[in-house]
């Protein structure tokens, strides 16, 4: 009797010590330090190619807390403020901080922050024409599952270089205010494979559209994404609905027509309507 009673203690304490065990390896660490790195077959931001049509390498690092609060740090290579403005920029770099966490059983989520998008080297060219491309947003997302419904607004000078007003009547404004709204969905459909769709509309406040040349625009995509164990692979079909043409070094009527620039001139057989549809191929690796 008095060994079962022994036992039967041991075995007790050793449930209890296995169950806090347990408890502490399933609580959530306080402090989560993470690392990325992916390669595209064209860097596309909401629905722009930033890199003319070109592959870009991309990476980043992240800092969240149990909280909910997070901060990172995370750049890519680019070449679209060098198309559009004859000025040396490589690469883009943002950093972003803000507040997200869910509610209703975890299947609803929030987030709210700030982002900064930096383009080292960027500076005013053509005066009260091109502005300083760094860009500053707040934003506010609500999730449900895997909707999640997003608005970003503008709250630097300008939005990525964009100057408003009547250019034709010497009249210039700031682009503070623009605003892009977006819906998107990702479905996880099992062994590694999820689909995914976007929509957007990117609104760039007091840009006076002339005919076609307008830098508002909607965008659109849709693709689909396997996690192989040792990163995610993914394919995506990506296009706006900006109009106009793009005709060589004159520009043409397009918003988003840009040219790659050589020893101060425009080479006009590289100019590119970088709003087209194309389909993009990314690798991601998450440390």
């Amino acid at each position: 009797m008095r060994k079962t009673l022994i036992a039967t203690a041991v075995l007790a304490a050793l449930a209890a010590s296995s169950t806090v065990m347990a408890e502490e390896a399933a609580a959530p660490a306080e402090h989560t330090f993470t690392a990325n790195v992916g390669v595209v077959s064209d860097y596309i931001f909401r629905g722009i190619s930033q890199t003319h049509g070109k592959p870009a390498i991309q990476g980043g690092f992240d800092y969240a807390h149990s909280s909910g609060l997070y901060a990172g740090l995370w750049g890519s290579s680019i070449s679209w403020v060098s198309d559009a403005q004859n000025t040396s920029v490589p690469v883009e770099i943002d950093l972003y901080a803000g507040f997200k966490n869910s509610f209703a059983g975890g299947d609803w989520n929030y987030d709210v922050g700030f982002i900064s998008y930096n383009y080292p080297g960027t500076k005013d060219v053509q005066p009260n024409r091109s502005a300083k491309a760094d860009t500053a947003e707040v934003y506010g997302a609500l999730g449900w599952k895997w909707l999640t419904l997003k608005y970003s607004h503008t709250v630097s000078k300008h939005f990525v270089a964009w100057y408003g007003g009547d250019a034709a009547a010497n009249e210039f404004k700031n682009t503070r205010g623009s605003g892009y709204l977006e819906l998107n969905a990702n479905y996880d459909l099992g062994d590694g494979w999820a689909v995914l769709g976007h929509v957007g509309h990117q609104k760039v406040k007091n840009y006076v559209k002339v005919g076609d040349n307008d830098a508002s625009y909607t965008d659109y995509k849709i693709g689909v994404t396997k996690d192989v164990g040792y990163g995610v692979f993914g394919i995506a079909y990506t296009d706006t609905n900006s109009k106009g043409t793009c005709d060589g070094g004159n520009g043409g009527t397009n918003a988003y027509c840009w040219g790659v620039y050589s020893s101060g001139s425009n080479t006009s057989n590289n100019f590119r309507n970088v709003s087209d549809g194309q389909v993009v191929v990314t690798f991601n690796k998450t440390f």
